[in-house]
């Protein structure tokens, strides 16, 4: 007679069976809660679920581990405590995790202003105080281009024309006004996608170490394709090798991008002669030169005039004899700061006035407007100021075809402070 009592082995592993089909259910809530604890720790670290590596301990189950001791409390336990759990609600269901919050709907962007017209641009051209060569030199650069422009559309041969321009010149003479104009009139033309203007110098172009100088002149070009870059003191290139590292990206960088790209250096102009002559490989793409010349007195006259009667100033002939004596004792030399000097003079004028007013409870509107002799030159005495010298001084700017005296485009000139896109400080021209 066979005997049918299982044996004790079978009995054991059917219990086991038993019990861990009684506890699955809330080993794998435990197992949930634990993952979606961690995942809550990810959402904290900014981390996407897909890089639980980078997070310590991230779904560590080790403690679950169903073949480690005590893994089943229920084979350790007394048949009571199996009916107990039994009897057991079971636990609650994991809630969802909340939606993450919406995002807050984005401030509306700004309308951009309209782009200017062809006509718009050289006539801002054309209010500029002085800079007669420059602006017959774009006028024709633009009439070059225009003409260009017309025999494409009619399927005539292109003849590749530079547009790359070499700006000389003393500091505070307009340079970097007139390459935002030019980026302007080329996006007029329809030579260039947006007409931006990036203003660089060395520091932004050249990095620490050999290799990454490469990176960063190319992501300059980037922000300025559709635009014209600007280089200011372009000659501080040469010299080292992180310099010539910058050069020859740039190079490349032109020749590739060559229909997005303009690319404008400026300086001094004998260093910039030395420059251009010291690269072949930008000898060949900036064949044209513009001279930006210093400012004559009468034009830097008529400069402080307009940014004095735009800014609801009055200057008296004695004012304007004393601003005529100050300029006389500068030195005219490559330091001098041109249209940069004459902002200077203005800024610490009102500084001053503002200061003499400083115990005046309520000045009356002709003391608020009123800039003195003392305001416009404090070192000066009474007896150096000549107001006979102020009347052939101080002529009706060449701009101003209502007679009001307002030339609204020379304060932008002279002003270090004109607006440009990359955010790269005062004016270098």
């Amino acid at each position: 007679m066979t005997d049918s009592t299982p044996t004790s082995a079978t009995e054991s592993d059917d219990e086991a069976m038993r019990q861990f089909t009684a506890e699955a259910p809330a080993l794998l809530n435990r197992v949930l809660n634990q993952i979606k604890e961690q995942s809550g720790r990810l959402r904290d670290l900014g981390m996407k679920s897909s890089d639980p590596a980078e997070v310590p301990g991230l779904f560590d189950l080790s403690a679950l581990d169903p073949h480690a001791p005590g893994a089943f409390s229920l084979l350790n336990r007394p048949a009571e405590a199996d009916a107990a759990s039994a009897t057991a609600e079971p636990e609650a269901p994991i809630a969802a995790a909340p939606p993450p919050p919406a995002d807050e709907p984005a401030e509306p962007e700004e309308p951009e202003e309209p782009a200017k017209s062809l006509e718009e641009l050289l006539a801002e051209l054309d209010a500029l105080v002085g800079l007669a060569s420059v602006k017959e030199e774009i006028h024709r650069q633009s009439a070059i281009l225009k003409l260009q422009a017309k025999r494409a559309e009619k399927g005539l041969k292109d003849t590749t024309i530079t547009r790359h321009l070499v700006f000389v010149g003393n500091p505070g003479t307009g340079k970097t006004t007139v390459a935002r104009l030019v980026g302007g009139i080329y996006r007029a033309l329809g030579l260039l996608q947006h007409g931006q203007l990036v203003e660089v110098d060395r520091s932004e172009l050249v990095a620490g170490y050999l290799g990454q100088t490469a990176i960063k002149t190319s992501e300059v070009v980037q922000k300025a394709l559709g635009g014209v870059l600007f280089i200011d003191e372009a000659y501080s290139l040469s010299g080292d090798q992180y310099g010539e590292e910058a050069i020859n990206t740039l190079v490349k960088e032109m020749e590739d991008h060559r229909a997005e790209l303009v690319v404008i250096v400026a300086g001094y102009p004998r260093p910039m002669a030395t420059f251009i002559d010291e690269n072949p490989g930008l000898a060949s793409r900036f064949r044209t030169t513009i001279s930006f010349d210093d400012y004559s007195d009468e034009e830097l006259a008529g400069i402080l005039r307009s940014m004095a009667e735009q800014s609801d100033y009055d200057l008296s002939e004695a004012t304007k004899a004393a601003f005529q004596t100050l300029l006389a004792a500068q030195v005219r030399d490559e330091s001098f700061g041109n249209g940069r000097f004459v902002r200077n003079v203005f800024e610490a004028a009102i500084g001053r006035q503002a200061w003499r007013l400083r115990d005046v409870t309520d000045p009356t509107l002709e003391q608020l407007r009123e800039l003195t002799p003392a305001d416009i030159a404090p070192d000066l005495s009474p007896a150096d100021v000549d107001p006979a010298e102020a009347v052939v001084a101080w002529p009706v700017a060449e701009a101003d075809t209502d007679g009001s005296g307002v030339d609204a485009a020379v304060v932008d000139s002279a002003s270090p402070e004109s607006e440009t896109v990359s955010e790269t400080g005062p004016e270098a021209g």
